[in-house]
């Protein structure tokens, strides 16, 4: 932090991102990682963990509603979701906005991050309460080796990058556990990085969860000013099937989102050629 700055550096990308703040909110040092909340002038509150950017209260709807939505549409009739991580809780409440989810467990493994999200995000922890809504704070790695076969259709993995705690997500074994656990119309979708400086981890990823069984990938970008180059992406994979989705649905949709809708979908799997050619 210099002055009334903080500033995030990016190694790997030669790059970095700052934000002006007002002043310390909150801190706490959990078992795993270390947390704190600032209050910005321009971008709201902001939550670090171990020094990098997890989300602002102005543009995280942006990635919850990509994390969740496009996958949801996409699945004939999603009725049982695991998140594993997401422990800020806003994917878990765009999940909860479908009517037809009957169970929505998210499982992370720090529960601080989810008491700060209650106390300082508490419009991200708006569903925590939903009678079908299951909060646990485990091992996520150890939760999907222990899942019934045959019994989710839809994984979601809303982690960090894949370092420290969420390092054992982001290979074959644990895509091996989630390929079981889902039904044969199943779907998995984690957060992929940004396309244009980490391509290469997003075509690891795709290698290793086709190691793991699945058949069928789908990138999808979309913009998130808070994390490097400004451009995210999620990365779904099917056991089978393709990705047309359920656009009539994701077009009546009786519930409002403020970046996902049937056409920003549809656009963003047009891939920019570079991309659609860095994953062929």
């Amino acid at each position: 932090m210099t002055a009334n700055w903080i500033h995030e550096t990016f190694e790997r990308t030669g790059s970095s991102i700052g934000f002006r703040i007002e002043r310390k909110l909150d801190e706490v040092q959990s078992p795993f990682q270390k947390i704190e909340i600032y209050q910005t002038t321009d971008w709201g509150r902001l939550m670090l963990i171990d020094g990098a950017v997890m989300l602002t209260s102005r543009d995280n709807f942006l990635y919850h509603e990509m994390m969740s939505h496009p996958a949801l549409f996409t699945h004939p009739d999603p009725k049982r979701v695991v998140i594993i991580g997401g422990g800020d809780c806003g994917t878990l409440r765009e999940v909860l906005k479908h009517p037809g989810v009957e169970r929505a467990v998210q499982c992370d493994i720090d529960e601080q991050v989810t008491r700060m999200s209650e106390k300082h995000f508490p419009e991200l922890c708006e569903s925590n309460g939903d009678p079908r809504a299951e909060l646990l704070f485990d091992d996520g790695v150890a939760y999907m080796a222990n899942a019934p076969a045959d019994s989710l259709d839809l994984v979601i993995v809303d982690s960090t990058d894949p370092v420290g705690p969420a390092e054992g997500l982001f290979n074959r074994a644990f895509y091996a556990s989630c390929f079981r656990a889902l039904k044969a119309d199943g779907l998995l979708v984690q957060q992929s990085e940004s396309p244009l400086a980490l391509l290469d981890l997003i075509a690891e990823m795709r290698a290793e969860m086709r190691a793991a069984g699945f058949a069928a990938f789908q990138t999808l970008p979309f913009p998130q000013p808070c994390y490097p180059t400004g451009w995210w992406s999620c990365t779904l994979a099917r056991k089978s099937g393709g990705f047309d989705f359920r656009e009539a649905d994701a077009r009546a949709k009786a519930f409002e989102t403020r970046y996902y809708s049937a056409d920003v979908h549809r656009g963003a799997q047009a891939l920019p050629p570079f991309v659609a050619a860095g994953l062929d």
